[in-house]
């Protein structure tokens, strides 16, 4: 969680800014008095241009440092007609009193800068507390679950946009969302939090993920404009034996076994939340050592310098990493390296799950069931099984 300071690269950054002022402040300085030594010419004096040191340093420095710079400027300056002989003449002290001035707006500005930077600083504390705020940390374990989540804003100085991820954990369910609201900036976040809103208010309580996506979108249509939506993939891991999903426009999610074999969970795809009113459910077999990534389309929409997307399937190797952490920087070295320079042109959310549980067990509805060892999940064809049809093997 933010901590309200300058993070250690930017304090870092600022000190070599610093430093390369002063030194550039300093080499100017000196090298304008030598010239000025140098120069035979009574009516030439370089001594007006003693001022450019503290104007330099005004831009990197503060307030105490600038005012060291402009001192010496002035001081210089004065001692400047004892060596081109122009002590007590009108032009003399017209310089003097010239570096005089511009070396006091210096500081000046110097202290404004410092001033502005400062509040700067506290006002993009207060936007980094905010947008953690607004986007949770997933709890390492829930249940059976194993989880894990990254994210990656695509503009500079901004933690959280439009991405969003969240989990609801009760005594018998455990439902996790990734989605991708239409927009940029601002107005994004905050249609990105009513919708983690809105998933914890339906998720909790009602009883499938297609009522809970019914309930989120008719609640989010009354704060959408005619141009706004967000797509979404539910899912719901309470049974240690399946996974039950509702994609609402989303990219389908990545099922990965333990020997690194990956297919896309394709389900029949509803409308956004915002456009929808009914949706449907799949449910497809979940054993232990298996891992579900859910991703939102920074990650399926990256292209690199020939405009080839990247395919997640591509990724597999990199999502059987021994830890999940671990698999999802994977994920994200893949995804740099895939992009031209390595930066992202989309904001990009992940969340990766594995399921954890052991060989038997009670389901969240205290019914026992019973597991293939891992080694036979090879014999054990992946079915998405919707309500009252049964859909071919995913391959």
């Amino acid at each position: 969680m933010g901590t309200g300071q300058p993070s250690g690269r930017q304090m870092t950054r600022t000190r070599i800014n610093a430093r390369l002022g002063a030194g550039l402040a300093a080499l100017c300085l000196l090298a304008l008095v030598a010239l000025d030594v140098l120069v035979s010419e009574r009516s030439l004096s370089l001594s007006p241009l003693f001022v450019l040191a503290p104007l330099v340093a005004c831009a990197v420095l503060p307030t105490l440092p600038t005012a060291a710079f402009a001192t010496a400027a002035v001081v210089l300056a004065v001692v400047s007609g004892t060596w081109n002989d122009t002590w007590n003449t009108p032009q003399y002290y017209v310089r003097v009193i010239d570096v005089a001035m511009v070396s006091a707006v210096a500081v000046a500005v110097a202290g404004v800068r410092v001033f502005r930077e400062g509040r700067f600083e506290r006002v993009a504390a207060i936007a980094d507390v905010a947008q953690r705020a607004v986007l949770p940390r997933l709890p390492a374990r829930a249940g059976h679950i194993s989880a894990a989540a990254r994210y990656q804003s695509a503009a500079r100085d901004a933690l959280m946009g439009g991405d969003l991820y969240d989990c609801v954990l009760s005594a018998h369910r455990v439902r996790f969302l990734v989605g991708d609201v239409r927009g940029k900036g601002v107005g994004a976040v905050e249609q990105a939090a009513r919708t983690i809103r809105a998933f914890r208010q339906a998720a909790a309580v009602l009883p499938s993920l297609t009522e809970v996506a019914q309930d989120m979108s008719e609640y989010l249509a009354q704060f959408f404009d005619d141009e706004e939506f967000v797509t979404t993939l539910l899912v719901d891991a309470s049974d240690p034996a399946t996974l039950t999903l509702v994609s609402c426009g989303h990219p389908p999610p990545v099922l990965v076994r333990p020997d690194g074999a990956a297919v896309f969970l394709e389900q029949d795809t509803g409308l956004p939340l915002g456009l929808g009113a009914t949706y449907t459910s799949v449910t497809v077999p979940w054993s232990p050592g298996q891992r579900l990534l859910m991703y939102t389309d920074g990650l399926s929409e990256a292209r690199d310098a020939s405009d080839v997307f990247l395919s997640p399937l591509t990724l597999a190797a990199a999502l059987t990493a021994d830890t999940l952490e671990v698999a999802l920087d994977n994920v994200l070295t893949g995804v740099r390296r895939h992009v031209p320079g390595g930066q992202l042109t989309d904001d990009l959310a992940l969340v990766l799950l594995e399921n954890d549980s052991v060989v038997g067990g009670t389901t969240a509805d205290g019914q026992t069931f019973s597991r293939l060892p891992l080694h036979a999940l090879d014999e054990v064809d992946t079915t998405a099984t919707r309500t009252g049809v049964e859909q071919p093997p995913v391959r």
